[in-house]
């Protein structure tokens, strides 16, 4: 097999001969030089080709190589860090293997709809580019930090005869006569995994069938879900700032050339440090009711419009987009608002002894505006309180058995929570929509390419 040298290697090159294999990212001429963007998957590097230098044949591939043409390319290493990545080539030889006359996505600007139609050919940008990158060393991250930490990684099923958090939100599918619903949560597997391994982890797709249109939601997205025996809420709380804190600072170590080429401000993401500041429900209610007040009359459109968004709900209901972007926008930090009203949290969320109508769980909502990036909770352990909680619900007590078997057999307090990767990246990368975190979104109007 050919050897190529991958142009994020080229600084071990300097001086020598190579060959990059590679695509044709753009071009420009002048009367004696052509300079050619070659990337490769790992970076750009610019190829000089000295024209009276050049063949007949070799001019002829020079003057009519397309954007993303398919080409090798030889020539000798320079450093140069005037260039992207720092190095270019000198180039002696060239051979096209596809050329790409009519390539639909140009230099020139076009708008979303038509870049996420040609999705697998956007994939090519930079932008793009520099997206997934900090993506993948997200995911190695987040598998680093559990795999430190003493956890088992426990894959959970995408294919699921009852539902987390009720089936109005699920995708239903017939299952051999049954019905069967595709996952939106691995945690009640990640339950009975903690009753065998004390600290487990499951990181796959989940999908939720909410009709939102909104720059926050997908229809089919990644997430992790920690669960940990013998953990109550408060030590959660200092999991989820830890786990956090590392990814973060790992992936700006990782992909500070990437985020600023993003114009990410990397003083927001230095500062994601426990420990997070904690508030309470009622807490976060005074705080939103006195940015309404003082915002409903502002001469600040934007701000007059999102205060009079905050607490549409009501007090004593969920938090809305509004509710969370306020907060966020309060803090610097990622901030825990723990211990919401029992109606609008999951059935199998553990009551909070000390507040009756509340529950032990919080939601860690991300600085700037990006909103929820986990939520998570402190289980609820007793049989007899689950069973009257699975009721009052409307839900199936035989869909539920094996889930109260954990309750029957060795029941242990225990505790765990879900960070959307999406979410994540969005908050990272500063980018305006999730749709561009994940490399083909699944959206209520998108199911290709």
């Amino acid at each position: 097999m050919k050897e190529y040298v991958r142009i994020s290697d080229l600084k071990n090159h300097i001086g020598e001969e190579v060959t990059l294999a590679g695509w044709c990212y753009n071009k420009r001429s002048s009367r004696k030089l052509h300079f050619i963007n070659v990337r490769d998957g790992s970076g750009i590097c610019q190829v000089v080709a000295f024209i009276p230098s050049l063949n007949e044949e070799q001019q002829q591939l020079c003057d009519t190589l397309n954007q993303e043409a398919s080409l090798i390319v030889k020539g000798k290493v320079k450093k140069d860090d005037r260039q992207i990545g720092g190095y270019e080539l000198e180039m002696t030889d060239i051979k096209v293997l596809s050329n790409t006359p009519d390539y639909p996505i140009s230099p020139k600007e076009h708008g979303t709809a038509f870049l996420m139609e040609h999705r697998h050919l956007w994939l090519r940008s930079r932008r793009q580019h520099a997206i997934l990158r900090i993506r993948h060393h997200l995911v190695a991250a987040i598998r680093n930090f559990f795999n430190q930490n003493g956890f088992i990684n426990v894959d959970a099923p995408i294919l699921t005869g009852n539902a987390a958090e009720g089936t109005s939100t699920l995708f239903e599918t017939d299952y051999f006569d049954q019905k069967a619903y595709l996952s939106q949560s691995g945690q009640l597997y990640m339950e009975a995994a903690a009753m065998a391994h004390g600290k487990v982890y499951c990181f796959g797709p989940t999908f939720r069938a909410e009709k939102s249109k909104t720059r926050r939601h997908l229809t089919e997205f990644w997430m992790v879900e920690p669960e940990i025996a013998f953990m109550e809420l408060d030590s959660c709380m200092e999991l989820a700032e830890q786990f956090v804190e590392y990814i973060f600072q790992t992936v700006l170590k990782e992909c500070r050339e990437e985020l600023e080429f993003l114009g990410r401000d990397i003083s927001k993401l230095e500062n994601i440090k426990a420990p997070f500041p904690r508030v309470s429900y009622e807490e976060a209610l005074d705080l939103l009711e006195k940015f309404k007040n003082e915002n409903l009359n502002s001469e600040d459109e934007e701000m007059r419009r999102l205060a009079e968004d905050v607490l549409k709900n009501g007090r004593g209901d969920d938090l809305g987009a509004a509710d969370e972007t306020v907060i966020g926008m309060t803090y610097d930090k990622p901030v825990f608002i723990h211990r919401y009203p029992a109606h609008v949290k999951a059935f199998y969320m553990k009551d909070d002894p000390e507040n009756p109508g509340k529950v032990l769980c919080f939601d860690m909502i991300a600085p700037e505006g990006y909103g929820e990036v986990i939520g998570a909770s402190e289980r609820e352990a007793d049989y007899d309180v689950l069973v009257g909680k699975i009721k009052a619900h409307n839900l199936s007590l035989d869909a539920f058995s094996w889930y109260l078997d954990l309750r029957k057999y060795g029941s242990v307090p225990h505790s765990g929570f879900g960070l959307g990767v999406e979410r994540a990246i969005t908050w990272i990368c500063g980018l305006t929509h999730v749709r561009e975190t994940i490399p083909f979104a699944r959206m209520m109007d998108k199911i290709w390419p």
